[in-house]
């Protein structure tokens, strides 16, 4: 018998830690080679961490949520054959897919030495679920500490709960025949879910925000865009507003460049770019990404509107690169037709603007003889009051404003 340790990858770009999101065994599981027995994230990348050998587990490194080193032991295997070590993988070899598997050297052959125990006892585990799982539970008055889990590593699925339910005594029930609700939940924020909370602790704490609000009168381009849609090639994507609003950030920034811009804070310094790297911010499974469609100044609508599409399918299917997911320098913020009607957009950090776009409703405007019914849509939009000052995030947005009411502007070359 022997042990393998298996240390935690470097996964490039000088990242010295990562955070463990999920684990797929614990102590006593048995694994085969090249299962995945672990997933780390760094940045915005997760990483699959595959067993070398046969054997079985006999320690892991934390719980889930924990950061651990670059080259630290994450899990021990005991094994058949002899000790040995599986080794990081090198920082030139690094995944940069947002999902890839970690190749890890298997250890070198030894003569068979006596399995080493444990150097600490494993953690005290937590019950392993989703959180649809988690929150069906609350409701229905379960404790998961009490139900036993079917799934793969133990995870508790929906039908474990059922079972217990039906199994076990009801919930008490009140007058009225509704359950009592007494359980509570403690949820450790871990992943990408903790990446977004620390990104926008960085910016509220770091930017002093000015948000201004401008409502726009949307119908020009609406019927603009119906038409374009009829007459667009099969192999064009549907225009939504979007691509039309990237187009009049292009233009409004090549007469105020200050706004497309990055301040890096400890430094000092302002960088304008001349690219125009416009961020997306996409909502996905597993939480808020921002895909970045790249040299919108050299795309036109239909470009836009293919490329906004594919990385936002990409973002919500996990496949995203870093590259994709990093570098933008000006962010768009929708929530489609749960826009609302105002809304106080952060800044991505270290951008200086965000433009918000709120929800189009048909309202009565005013036209100096009578009411009429015209479609009509806010930009909320903030800014880092540091670099930008009040009038110049009016006068910005005011030239998209323009833009988007006057649609046929936004063609006009020069």
């Amino acid at each position: 018998m022997g042990e393998v340790i298996i240390k935690m990858p470097d996964v490039g770009e000088g990242v010295a830690e990562a955070e463990l999101v999920e684990w797929h065994v614990k102590p006593g599981d048995p694994v085969r080679e090249d299962m995945v027995i672990a997933a780390v994230m760094t940045d915005k990348a997760t990483v699959e961490i595959p067993s070398p050998v046969d054997g079985t587990v006999i320690w892991l490194a934390g719980e889930i949520g924990d950061l651990i080193a670059v080259k630290a032991p994450l899990v021990r295997i005991e094994t058949a054959g002899g000790a040995g070590e599986a080794q990081p993988l090198p920082s030139s070899q690094a995944p940069t897919a947002e999902v890839v598997k970690a190749e890890i050297a298997r250890p070198a052959p030894a003569a068979p030495v006596a399995a080493t125990p444990a150097a600490a006892a494993p953690p005290a585990e937590k019950p392993l679920a989703a959180p649809s799982v988690r929150l069906f539970a609350m409701e229905n008055g379960v404790d998961l500490r009490q139900v036993h889990g079917s799934g793969p590593a133990g995870r508790i699925l929906r039908e474990d709960v059922e079972q217990f339910i039906v199994q076990g005594a009801a919930p008490a029930l009140v007058k009225g025949g509704s359950a009592k609700k007494t359980a509570t939940e403690e949820i450790k924020l871990t992943g990408l879910r903790r990446r977004i909370a620390e990104k926008m602790v960085l910016s509220t704490s770091r930017i002093p925000h000015i948000t201004y609000v401008e409502e726009v009168d949307m119908t020009a381009l609406e019927e603009l865009r119906a038409t374009m849609n009829g007459d667009r090639r099969e192999s064009h994507p549907k225009l939504t507003v979007l691509p039309f609003l990237m187009r009049a950030l292009v233009k409004a920034i090549s007469e105020q460049p200050e706004v497309n811009a990055t301040f890096d804070d400890d430094a000092g310094i302002i960088t304008r770019h001349g690219a125009v790297h416009i961020g997306i911010a996409t909502q996905t499974p597993a939480g808020l990404t921002v895909p970045v469609v790249r040299h919108a100044e050299a795309r036109g609508i239909w470009d836009c509107a293919a490329e906004m599409v594919r990385l936002a399918d990409a973002a919500r299917s996990g496949t995203a690169t870093r590259d994709e997911l990093s570098g933008s320098t000006i962010t768009i913020s929708s929530l489609g037709a749960l826009g609302g009607i105002v809304s106080t957009p952060v800044i991505n950090h270290p951008e200086v603007a965000i433009i918000g776009v709120n929800k189009i409703a048909t309202r009565p405007v005013w036209d100096g003889t009578q009411f009429v019914p015209r479609k009509m849509m806010n930009l909320s939009s903030s800014f880092d009051h540091r670099i930008i000052d009040g009038w110049d995030a009016a006068t910005f947005v005011q030239r998209i404003r323009t833009l988007l009411e006057t649609p046929a502007l936004i063609f006009i070359e020069g």
